[in-house]
């Protein structure tokens, strides 16, 4: 019984996650004309592979892109034209399931079978590789000295960035019959490392030996069956100005102290995509498409937006004055973050868009679409 439930809530917060379109759920909401206020337009684009059921998230280092896809295929691409500098298939065999994550000496990917593989950015070679308990989801997070790889069973490793041992292991201390799957990572900010719990709970560790600094629950299950009272920190918390910030599915929303794990504030939200901020506010869209600005210091709405209700929403990013966010259909919307109105939009492959458009610069961002094509974007 709890096999199939897992397997039951597994699709269902894929659906929403990778972008999944029902024609017997909710209709997605028909895309009108508006008035732009601001025009994307192409600057080049280049053919990356395939995403299959995972979110691959392009990564920016010394001015270039690290791309990967489900086959295997790793490239760096120019960030200027999008020209392959260099391309390494890493096997036949293997399917790519995290990443891409890229920092001085190291591009990190990471497969189905829970393996963490190092290349040099240099030149693609091979650096070093390591294994955590089940699949990788999420790319992992490079820092000077430590690697932090979260697991699709919620544990959260520390391999040393110069060779891969494992210098630490976080196992969470409540498992849940039902675990929503999805490309849920980390967020490291200093000395301490952030992220959700199955549970509804926040936790951060100390990088360095990965013990345990404060866990506090941030919202309690409701409901009458266990799918109802399935409450997963799912999105990446936030950290800025000594607070954190996280949203749980089916729970609340909330901002705390960053040392001490103590609340802020907190209300109710739900979400299952990661949250964007700018200065004072951040960003996020609820299960059913509708965005949210809320005010970080005191939790009140700044906004909402339900223009692209049940379009299956795609991780948000600030992008300058803009909050940019794709669908299912692989149209990538613009909001301007003072009002919430639309201010653009344009259509890429029509493959969908689930990771977070990475800005670059006040006028320029990325996007890699699940059927394979990075799009180079700037504004005018």
């Amino acid at each position: 019984m709890i096999r199939s439930l897992r397997s039951a809530l597994a699709v269902v917060a894929s659906a929403a996650l990778l972008g999944a379109c029902s024609s017997s759920g909710p209709q997605p909401a028909e895309l009108k004309s508006f008035k732009a206020r601001v025009t994307p337009k192409v600057a080049w684009k280049a053919s990356v592979g395939e995403s299959g059921p995972y979110v691959f998230s392009p990564a920016l280092h010394d001015g270039d892109f690290f791309v990967a896809s489900v086959d295997g295929r790793l490239q760096r691409l120019s960030g200027q034209k999008g020209r392959v500098v260099w391309k390494r298939d890493i096997g036949k065999d293997v399917v790519l399931s995290g990443g891409v994550a890229a920092g001085p000496g190291l591009v990190l990917v990471a497969t189905s079978k829970g393996e963490v593989m190092a290349f040099d950015p240099a030149n693609g070679k091979p650096k070093w590789s390591a294994k955590v308990s089940t699949e990788v989801l999420a790319r992992p997070v490079i820092t000077e000295n430590v690697v932090v790889v979260r697991s699709g069973d919620s544990r959260i490793v520390g391999l040393a960035a110069a060779d891969g041992t494992r210098r630490w292991e976080y196992i969470p201390t409540q498992q849940s019959a039902l675990l929503i799957r999805g490309a849920f990572g980390v967020t490291v900010d200093g000395d301490a490392v952030y992220a959700g719990l199955p549970g509804g709970k926040l936790v951060a560790l100390r990088l360095e030996n990965g013990s345990t600094l404060w866990e506090i629950p941030i919202a309690t299950p409701k409901g009458d069956t266990e799918l109802e009272r399935v409450i997963d920190v799912v999105t990446e918390p936030v950290v800025r100005d000594g607070q954190v910030c996280a949203v749980a599915y089916q729970g609340r929303v909330g901002c705390f102290d960053a040392a001490r794990g103590t609340t802020a504030w907190a209300r109710d939200g739900s979400s299952v995509t990661d949250m964007a901020q700018s200065g004072s506010a951040f960003f996020f869209a609820d299960d059913a498409g509708t965005l949210y600005a809320v005010d970080r210091t005191a939790g009140a709405s700044l906004w909402k937006q339900n223009l692209l209700r049940n379009r299956r929403l795609g991780n948000p990013a600030v992008v300058g004055r803009y909050l940019v966010v794709g669908d299912f259909e692989g149209q990538v919307h613009l909001f301007d973050q003072e009002d919430g109105q639309i201010a653009g939009r344009i259509a890429t492959d029509g493959g969908p868009v689930t990771a977070a458009p990475l800005a670059v610069g006040e006028r320029n961002f990325v996007v890699q679409t699940r059927e394979g094509t990075l799009y180079a974007f700037t504004l005018r």
